[in-house]
C-alpha cells in the first residue's frame, strides 16, 4: 500500500466522474455514434410515415396492421401489427444483447467502479418516472397504475441520435455516460417486460427456448459460423419464447449474450490459431453488431414504429392525452421523471463516494443528458402495448404521451447539450490558445538564448585589419 513520507497509509484518489474511456469503451462508442444518427432518422420517419398513413387513410391503416399472417398451430398466427412488435423487434433486443455483452467484457461495465455511475443513473432514471407516473394515476380518477412502466425506457438511436447533431463539442466521456446508462436501461426495462408482463408461462417451452439458447452458444464456441444452421436455431429458440408467454423478444436478448465477445487472441501451440468464438482482431459480438445493426436500424424498429406510432391525432386525443392519468403520467415521467432521477442518482454517487466530475464538467451537462434520456420511443411504445393493448384508447393516450414528450425531451436535452457543446468548444479553443502562446514563448526565449551563448567571432584575419586601420593611410 502506497505511504506518504511520515509512513501514514497515503489517501486513495478520488475517482473522476466521466473521466478517460477504455480502449474498449472508445471503440464501442465509435460503432454506436457511426450508425445510430441514421438509425434516429429513419425511426423518425417510421412514426412520422405512420400518423400520416393513419391520418389520411385510417381504415387502409387498420386493414394492414390487422392482416393476420402465420400458422396457427405453432402459435404464429399473429396480426402484422404484432409481428412488428414480437418479430422484428427481436432483431433490436438481438443488438442490445450484443452492447451488453460487449459493455460487460471489454466495455464500462466490466468494472464496479465504472459500472456503478451508469447502473446508478439507470436505477434513477426508471424509479422516479414510474413513481411519477403511479403518483398521478392514483392520485386523479380513472388512473390505470398498470402502466408504470411506460416511461421508465430511453430510446437509444434517438437520444443517441440527437446527441451526436447538437452535441458536437460535448466531451466524449459525456456520450460514452449516455450510451452505457441507455444500455443498462434496457437490461432493466427486458427485466420489467420480462417479470411484469408476463401473465402465464408455459415452463416447458422456457425450458426448450433455453436449450436452444444453449445449443446457438455451444455452437458459436465450436466454431459453427454457417447460418443455413444459426438462423433456424435461433428462429426455433424465439418460437418456443412466444409459445411458452414470455415475450419473444427476451429471446433476442439470451441469444444476444450469447455470442462470444472478447477479442482474438492466438491459442499457444497450435500454430497461432484462433481460439473459437473469436475472429481476428474484432471479437464475434462485435462482427454480428455490425451485421445485424443496419437490419435492426434500417428495417426491424422503423418498420415497429410504423405500426406502433399510427394513431389517429385529433383535439380530443391530444387534449384527452394531457389531461386524463396515463397520458399525463406518460409526459411527466419522461420530461420531468427522467432528468430528476439520472441527476440525482449521480449527485448522490458523487456526494456519498469518492466520485468526482471530470475537470471542465458540470451539472448543466449532467441536466442535459438526463433531459435527452427522456426520448423514450421503442421500448416505451411496446411496454404501453403490452399494458393496455394496440388500438384501444389508453393504448392511443400512450402513444401521443410518447410521441409528445419525446419530442419536448429532444428539444429541451438537444438545447442544453448545444449550449453545454459551444461552452466546451470555447474553453477547448481558449486552452489551444495559450498553449500556442505558451509555444510561441518559449521558442523566442529559445532563441534569445541561443543568441546569447553564440561564440564572439573576433579580430579577422591580420590583412583584412590592416586595410581598416585608419592609420594605414599614414
Amino acid at each position: 500500500m502506497p505511504t506518504t513520507p511520515s509512513g501514514a497509509p497515503a489517501p486513495r484518489p478520488a475517482r473522476t466522474l466521466f473521466g478517460s474511456l477504455s480502449a474498449g469503451s472508445e471503440r464501442n462508442l465509435a460503432d454506436t455514434l457511426r450508425d445510430e444518427r441514421i438509425g434516429g432518422l429513419l425511426l423518425l420517419a417510421g412514426a412520422v410515415a405512420a400518423l400520416l398513413w393513419a391520418n389520411l387513410a385510417p381504415e387502409s391503416y387498420r386493414a394492414v396492421s390487422g392482416t393476420v399472417i402465420g400458422p396457427a398451430a405453432l402459435h404464429l398466427d399473429l396480426d402484422v401489427a404484432h409481428w412488428a412488435a414480437d418479430g422484428l423487434l427481436a432483431i433490436f433486443f438481438f443488438v442490445v444483447g450484443l452492447e451488453l455483452k460487449r459493455e460487460m467484457v471489454v466495455g464500462e461495465l466490466r468494472h464496479v467502479a465504472t459500472a456503478a455511475l451508469p447502473a446508478a443513473a439507470a436505477v434513477g432514471g426508471m424509479a422516479v418516472p414510474a413513481l411519477v407516473y403511479l403518483t398521478v394515476n392514483t392520485a386523479l380518477p380513472g388512473g390505470s397504475p398498470e402502466g408504470w412502466a411506460v416511461p421508465t425506457a430511453t430510446d437509444i438511436a434517438f437520444a443517441v441520435g440527437v446527441l451526436a447533431i447538437v452535441g458536437r463539442g460535448v466531451p466524449v466521456a459525456l456520450r460514452a455516460f449516455l450510451l452505457t446508462l441507455a444500455v443498462v436501461d434496457d437490461l432493466l426495462a427486458i427485466v420489467i417486460i420480462a417479470v411484469g408482463y408476463t401473465d402465464t408461462v408455459t415452463f416447458g417451452l422456457v425450458l426448450g427456448s433455453v436449450a436452444g439458447v444453449a445449443v446457438f452458444a455451444l455452437a458459436l464456441r465450436r466454431g459453427v459460423r454457417s447460418p443455413f444452421l444459426l438462423v433456424p436455431l435461433a428462429l426455433a429458440t424465439w418460437a418456443l419464447l412466444h409459445a411458452s408467454g414470455v415475450h419473444a423478444t427476451i429471446a433476442g436478448v439470451l441469444l444476444g449474450f450469447a455470442v462470444p465477445a472478447a477479442a482474438g487472441t492466438a491459442r499457444p501451440g497450435r500454430g497461432g490459431a484462433l481460439r473459437p468464438g473469436t475472429d481476428g482482431d474484432h471479437s464475434l459480438a462485435e462482427r454480428y453488431e455490425h451485421v445485424w445493426r443496419p437490419v435492426s436500424a434500417g428495417f426491424a424498429v422503423p418498420v415497429f414504429a410504423l405500426f406502433a406510432a399510427g394513431v389517429t391525432v385529433d383535439p380530443a386525443t391530444i387534449g384527452a392525452t394531457l389531461t386524463e392519468p396515463v397520458g399525463l403520467g406518460v409526459v411527466l415521467g419522461l420530461v420531468l421523471g427522467k432528468p430528476v432521477g439520472i441527476t440525482l442518482a449521480t449527485w448522490a454517487v458523487s456526494r456519498f463516494t469518492r466520485a468526482r466530475l471530470a475537470p471542465g464538467l458540470g451539472w448543466w451537462d449532467v441536466i442535459g443528458v438526463g433531459l435527452l434520456a427522456g426520448i423514450g420511443f421503442t421500448v416505451s411504445l411496446l411496454v404501453g402495448s403490452l399494458a393496455f393493448g394496440t388500438g384501444t384508447e389508453l393504448g392511443d393516450h400512450v402513444v401521443v404521451g410518447v410521441l409528445a414528450a419525446s419530442l419536448l425531451a429532444a428539444l429541451t436535452g438537444g438545447a442544453v447539450l448545444a449550449w453545454r457543446g459551444r461552452v466546451h468548444s470555447a474553453r477547448a479553443d481558449g486552452a489551444s490558445a495559450r498553449a500556442d502562446g505558451a509555444s510561441a514563448r518559449a521558442d523566442g526565449a529559445s532563441a534569445r538564448a541561443d543568441g546569447a551563448s553564440a561564440p564572439d567571432p573576433g579580430p579577422g584575419p591580420r590583412g583584412t585589419e590592416q586595410d581598416t586601420d585608419p592609420g594605414a593611410s599614414r
